[in-house]
């Protein structure tokens, strides 16, 4: 497979992406121009859509948190220890790097079928005290949305992935595959989106932090005025 075309169609998923997340925030969010009596559901979505839009950005990204990640974790980790066949084509380090890509790309895949459903999530559910979540710690909203959403990310992203690991493009994808006989797709499918699903919540605590610790940086004036260092609860 050509592997400039691999990287243009890997960075244009990526640009879409990025487009699509923003796109669904502006048109939830629209810009206000006054604020009578602040809104503190409002700003808990505000503040919820735009980590999630920051997070699926850094996770997505050209050597990006997720290449970081994949490296850091390791390919084990994903799909078990399978003895010499796994050994054999790990002992390059070569195919060692190439199957981390595409396994890279397999996890971004993941993350762009979970960005809209997140987006969707915090759109649509219920905040019954918003202001618990506006006092609480730096990342009381996600860890709420986290708690609300429950395992629905990975139930969505199991099939989508276990696909992607049946039909990869790279072949040592297909070699690791077929040597790997009796192999559960679905197994090592169900511990990529865990990963995949732990690195979102992970990532979006780090942004809700940063938004929390620095309000102004969002132009957001209801955000500015929820968390802002002025703001009185």
């Amino acid at each position: 497979m050509d592997m400039n075309a691999s990287n243009d169609q890997r960075l244009a998923r990526r640009s879409f992406l990025g487009g699509a997340i923003a796109a669904s925030a502006f048109v939830v969010l629209p810009a206000c121009s006054t604020l009578p009596g602040y809104s503190f559901t409002e700003a808990i979505r505000r503040l919820l859509l735009l980590s999630s839009e920051r997070a699926f950005a850094r996770l997505t990204a050209a050597d990006g948190f997720w290449d970081q990640q994949v490296a850091r974790v390791g390919l084990g980790n994903f799909l078990g220890a399978r003895g010499d066949i796994l050994s054999s084509i790990l002992t390059s380090t070569l195919f060692k790097s190439r199957l981390q890509d595409a396994f890279t790309d397999i996890a971004i895949e993941g993350s762009e079928r979970a960005a809209p459903v997140v987006a969707d999530a915090v759109r649509m559910i219920g905040i019954e005290n918003a202001v618990a979540l506006v006092r609480g710690g730096p990342k009381a909203a996600t860890t709420f949305l986290r708690g609300e959403m429950g395992g629905e990310l990975i139930e969505v992203m199991v099939p989508e992935l276990g696909d992607a690991i049946r039909i990869a493009s790279d072949p040592l994808v297909g070699q690791l595959i077929n040597g790997m006989t009796g192999t559960n797709i679905s197994g090592v499918a169900q511990r990529l989106a865990g990963n995949v699903n732990d690195a979102i919540w992970e990532e979006m605590g780090v942004e809700e932090s940063a938004i929390r610790a620095n309000p102004q940086d969002t132009r957001d004036p209801l955000i500015i005025g929820v968390f802002g260092a002025g703001a009185a609860l």
